[in-house]
């Protein structure tokens, strides 16, 4: 109690000394209350919360415990540092006024330097230490995104935007380092030091600290009912920031249909939409997290009111030292920043618990292709594949194969022709165990491949489609997605055997030339023939060929096919053709429809029996009708 410390004058006793009972029952109500509030207004009331916040912490807080540790370590130095300041201070006064003693003045001021020193480079530690961790936690984060991405399936896909992909990489990825980055912060540095500096209060009045915290409740209180709009805020600005992302997606990947159609102006009063409704949600989140402040502060402003008039009156009537009244107050104020800070906090980490919740929905979603250490590597001889009884279904009421049965001889071409929605497509997909066949069985060399490492069966497979797609880099890069760490020769003879080395060294930088998004800098043809120097150049057993042709002019039609030509030489090549003129030298053609091979035979027999593929036949060659049911070809 003020009068009875150590470095006070006798001649000011503290008159107003109330019985230890009576402050020991105070203590004791000043702690119930706390731990009501507590109970009230922690962050973990919800037990979502408490779930969620256990898991960040157990999955993340272990392998980075030291960062966290040393800067913990500085929290308890800051916060000893602030505590000791505010104390110190009255030691000064009363150096300074009653005393009146140079020495212990100077003495006391450099000791006050020497601890805002210590206190400065700790906050830069606690600081510097926590953000190292918590960008680490976000590096392994998004990491664990894109491997969570690599191990899902088609069908996981066709059900998202990738934009929703994009705002969790981005956003959510980061909201798991600053869950436990505020934990660290906010309930390490800012309760350990309203902890000193309430401790300090209560050692120099229990009484007077009784009364100046006694109006802190009912800020609190306020800053709790404003949690539940802080949370549909931060979904609206997640949602919002996602349909931003796709609206400019769209812009760069249609660009062309955007200007050929004069839509710029509805993509405009789209993306102004996005960004509009995103800019609200944002000021509604900052009015929403900054409410805390002017609570805090008025009702703060109450309570000093309180303590100065109560301290004033201490001081000048009943005799109280006046070191220990400016030491009350000083810690009393320096405690509102970091009550600030945690009224804010719950606030803040229901931003970040809405983004870490979306992201562990991605992190929970079942691995669409799993691992398969027990299985073993395909080793293909002949190649030779063969489809027997295969149904499948991408909807358990709507199936797309139908007992579906062929094969494909080794170092043969297999057409599979049809109308679209047939299953032409789905072959492919099952061949590659995008998805796995609902019965049936499907066998390379007479091995089931669900019986196979995926990897190992993808090893033996090239594929060309019609929708081509190169990666952001260089050409060479592209090529080299077909072989890693292939030589400059291995490159050049791919890419020669794709008629793509002399438009190649045409071009400025050779195969260092960049290709840009998916390909644009480039044609339709050029871009088709660096994807078969790339299947080329992993000289694969078994082709898959989907309509390669299909979008090219005449001239890279005819490029392509000799270099289809030399990459299926000596390989087990399937087909998907819409261009049937494409396949009439196939070993053997299937004709699948609405899930089902309906015809199969070689060009000329299946034209002589005038089915569904001589009709196809006749739709694209009109001039070869005349030809159909003859066996000749058209001149």
């Amino acid at each position: 109690m003020w009068g009875k410390k150590p470095d006070m004058l006798d001649s000011h006793p503290n008159t107003g000394m109330h019985t230890g009972g009576a402050v020991a029952a105070g203590l004791v109500r000043l702690r119930q209350s706390f731990v009501a509030w507590l109970q009230r207004l922690s962050v973990f009331t919800g037990d979502d919360d408490v779930a969620l916040i256990k898991r960040i912490l157990i999955e993340n807080a272990p392998r980075h415990w030291r960062p966290y540790a040393l800067a913990v370590l500085m929290t308890v130095i800051v916060a000893a540092c602030t505590s000791l300041a505010a104390y110190l201070i009255g030691s000064i006064v009363n150096a300074t006024f009653l005393r009146q003693e140079f020495s212990s003045v100077a003495l006391l001021s450099l000791t006050w330097c020497a601890l805002f020193a210590a206190r400065g480079l700790a906050t830069y530690g606690q600081d510097v230490f926590v953000a190292r961790a918590g960008n680490r936690i976000t590096a392994e984060t998004q990491r664990k995104i894109f491997d969570r991405l690599l191990s899902q399936n088609l069908n996981f896909y066709s059900d998202r935007h990738s934009t929703e992909f994009m705002a969790s990489a981005m956003m959510g990825a980061s909201a798991i380092g600053h869950v436990i980055n505020q934990m660290v912060l906010t309930f390490g540095r800012d309760f350990l030091q309203m902890a000193g500096l309430i401790g300090l209060m209560i050692w120099q009045d229990p009484w007077m600290s009784l009364i100046s915290l006694a109006v802190m409740p009912p800020a609190l209180i306020g800053v709790e009912r404003l949690v539940a709009r802080a949370r549909e805020i931060a979904a609206t600005q997640f949602t919002g920031s996602a349909d931003m992302l796709s609206t400019m997606q769209e812009v760069v990947q249609g660009f062309r249909v955007v200007k050929a159609f004069n839509i710029e102006d509805a993509i405009r009063t789209r993306a102004d939409g996005n960004i509009t409704n995103l800019e609200r949600a944002s000021n509604k989140l900052a009015q929403v997290s900054n409410w805390s402040s002017p609570l805090v502060e008025s009702f703060g402003g109450v309570a000093v009111g309180l303590a100065c008039l109560y301290c004033g009156y201490r001081v000048l009537r009943v005799g109280g030292v006046p070191g220990e009244f400016v030491s009350f107050m000083l810690a009393f104020i320096m405690t509102f920043e970091p009550a600030r800070r945690l009224a804010r906090v719950k606030i803040e980490l229901a931003g970040n618990l809405f983004m870490a919740r979306a992201l562990f929905k991605l992190f929970d979603q079942p691995a669409g292709e799993t691992e398969e250490p027990g299985k073993p590597d395909l080793v293909v001889s002949n190649g030779r594949i063969e489809f027997s009884g295969v149904n499948f279904a991408y909807q358990n009421d709507v199936p797309v194969l139908r007992e579906v049965s062929f094969a494909a001889e080794p170092c043969k071409l297999t057409a599979l022709v049809g109308p679209s929605g047939g299953g032409k497509t789905t072959v492919f997909n099952l061949l590659l165990r995008f998805y796995d066949a609902s019965s049936g069985s499907i066998t390379i060399d007479g091995v089931r491949i669900d019986g196979v490492k995926r990897s190992s069966l993808r090893d033996q497979i090239s594929y060309v489609g019609q929708e081509i797609y190169l990666f952001h880099g260089t050409i060479r890069q592209n090529i080299l997605v077909g072989k890693p760490g292939a030589s400059q020769t291995e490159i050049f003879e791919a890419a020669r055997a794709a008629f793509a080395h002399d438009f190649i060294m045409a071009l400025p930088d050779g195969y260092d030339t960049q290709v840009g998004e998916s390909g644009a800098k480039l044609s339709l043809g050029q871009r088709q023939r660096i994807s078969i120097a790339r299947a080329l150049i992993k000289n694969a057993p078994i082709i898959l060929l989907d309509e390669p042709t299909a979008s090219l002019d005449s001239e890279s039609e005819h490029y392509v096919q000799e270099a289809v030509r030399r990459l299926c030489v000596g390989k087990t090549t399937l087909a998907i053709a819409h261009r049937l003129h494409t396949i009439r030298d196939a070993h053997c053609i299937y004709v699948l429809e609405n899930g089902r091979i309906i015809e199969s035979g070689q060009h000329e027999p299946l034209l002589a029996k005038s089915g569904r593929y001589a009709t196809f036949f006749r739709l694209q060659i009109p001039d070869a009708s005349h030809d159909i049911g003859t066996g000749r070809r058209p001149v």
